[in-house]
């Protein structure tokens, strides 16, 4: 079986915005306190939803040994995952209490819980303690001013640079948001920004609108357009079948490209070794191994690679790097040991892809590895359903768009439906991750398809679908049709006959001409 085994695809996520409802021992009762204050602020908002932070203050006049906030949520917003908090939902009422670490606080100090809602409303009928969050006082409803004079400084091929003059607020403005379109396209704290991860040679409308602490949003600042200067947009490998050398009686990739063409390979899998130490498959070194060999006979041939971060199986770093910058420096320790001009992170196993800290992670690394590395191409890779991502990716894709992250391509793996027509259900897929990334970041049909890729499996799937070199010529031609950015499949190990209706790590289970498949893709 493949590293991408029947059990990839992923099991039954929950509902967006779903949250576990229980008895929870929160500790000892909470007490009132005159000076005790809950603030909320969104921190990130994008639209379909946004990651906020309530902050516990204890401004005296004597400690308290743990907290409880009750709030309620307007229809049609919801609390999805939290943390640094103990949450309890019944209807659209919830209740968050203090963890065993945060609930003791002197004069003085303060503590927070953060979470991840949809929708776009924010709560209602605070207390804290029982007593109003804001102590009795009202809170605060006065909307800031809207930033004035935004104006664009500075474009490159991939990014634009912008600058406002500050706005007014009663107490105090905490972050602007700056919309690309119609979504939030990075949040800042200053009154400059750079949107990164744009395409050449492209029109692009801004516009900003700032936050308080209350999360009280102003009215927009004027709009403004800047066109990106002329570039080459990153390819990393628009056509690149996944070789993977730990497994399957791996061809040699030099006969593989004099055979059908092929120039790019993406190369699986970059795992932990051990804590946040890269290595292939986990046990093979970066340098001097078959992996790195290979590399330089691919070069040597006129291609290049993509390493891939991940997989189903396998130690992977990103649950094990435990910050964004330490996993980023796992990713720029491969970086910097091949020159790589593109990297593909393959988050399709559960403890990744259903894990939001772990996604967190994921993009905040590749965030910094954007910034590090200009130029260079990042892909994410991860499952779907026959109509485009679920619940779980849709996540990543808003986090993405709230983050800044500059993920060049959303590749999603359209097969382990059950499908008996995976050449529809894998269009369908796409043109459904096209309508989110349209919707998410604002951009037109040309440009969301710019962003998307396909990976697909060739001949039989783990659960017997069969994709036909007839099928995957069809849906190479749709995708080089609307400008995919991606086309690539699992795996070239596989991509040849002689075992009819079996599936298999060494051939496709279809009857087929050896690296018939792999030929198709190079077309691409």
């Amino acid at each position: 079986m493949s590293r991408r085994a029947l059990s990839r695809r992923t099991s039954a996520l929950l509902a967006a915005g779903a949250i576990a409802v229980g008895s929870l021992i929160v500790g000892p009762a909470a007490q009132a306190a005159p000076g005790v204050t809950a603030t909320f602020a969104k921190t990130q908002d994008w639209g379909t939803g946004f990651e906020a932070k309530f902050t516990v203050a204890n401004g005296g006049p004597s400690a308290i040994s743990s907290w409880r906030i009750e709030f309620d949520l307007p229809a049609g917003t919801s609390l999805g995952s939290y943390w640094d908090a103990l949450v309890t939902r019944t209807g659209d009422h919830y209740v968050a209490s203090n963890r065993e670490y945060n609930g003791a606080l002197g004069v003085g100090a303060s503590a927070s819980f953060g979470f991840v809602g949809t929708g776009s409303g924010a709560p209602l009928n605070c207390t804290v303690n029982g007593a109003p969050c804001t102590g009795g006082g009202g809170g605060d409803t006065v909307a800031p001013g809207a930033p004035g004079s935004l104006r664009v400084t500075g474009t490159t091929s991939n990014s634009v640079s912008l600058s406002w003059t500050a706005s007014t607020d009663n107490v105090g403005v905490t972050a602007y948001d700056v919309y690309r379109g119609t979504s939030v396209a990075t949040t800042v704290t200053g009154t400059t920004a750079t949107v990164t991860g744009l395409n050449a040679s492209t029109a692009y409308t801004f516009a900003v609108r700032a936050r308080d602490a209350a999360s009280n949003t102003s009215g927009p600042s004027n709009q403004v357009s800047a066109t990106t200067q002329p570039g080459t947009n990153p390819t990393g490998g628009r056509g690149a079948p996944y070789l993977f050398l730990g497994w399957g009686n791996p061809p040699a990739p030099a006969t593989i490209m004099s055979a059908t063409g092929v120039k790019w390979f993406t190369m699986a899998f970059v795992l932990s070794s051990g804590g946040c130490n890269p290595a292939w498959d986990g046990n093979r070194p970066l340098a001097g191994g078959i992996d790195a060999q290979a590399i330089q006979q691919i070069r040597a041939a006129g291609g290049d690679v993509v390493p891939s971060f991940g997989g189903w199986s396998g130690n992977k770093l990103g649950p094990n790097c435990s910050t964004p910058q330490a996993l980023a420096g796992a990713y720029q320790q491969v970086i910097n040991a091949y020159g790589l001009k593109a990297i593909d992170i393959d988050i399709e196993n559960t403890d990744e892809f259903e894990n939001a800290a772990v996604q967190d992670r994921i993009l905040e690394a590749l965030k910094i590895v954007k910034a590090a590395n200009p130029g260079i191409q990042t892909i994410v890779t991860f499952g779907t359903t026959t109509t485009g991502p679920n619940s779980w990716g849709n996540r990543l894709i808003e986090r993405a768009a709230a983050i800044g992250a500059g993920v060049d391509v959303f590749t999603i793996m359209p097969f382990d439906f059950g499908s008996s027509n995976i050449g529809t259900d894998t269009i369908n897929a796409a043109t459904g991750l096209k309508n989110k990334l349209k919707t998410t970041f604002g951009w037109s049909d040309a440009q969301a398809f710019g962003h998307v890729g396909i990976s697909g499996m060739n001949g039989l799937s783990d659960q017997r679908e069969v994709t036909t070199a007839q099928t995957w010529t069809q849906l190479r031609d749709w995708s080089k049709s609307n400008g995919l950015a991606r086309f690539a499949f699992w795996a070239v190990n596989r991509d040849r006959g002689g075992c009819d209706g079996q599936v298999s790590s060494t051939c496709s289970g279809i009857p087929q001409a050896d690296w018939e498949f792999t030929r198709i893709t190079a077309g691409f």
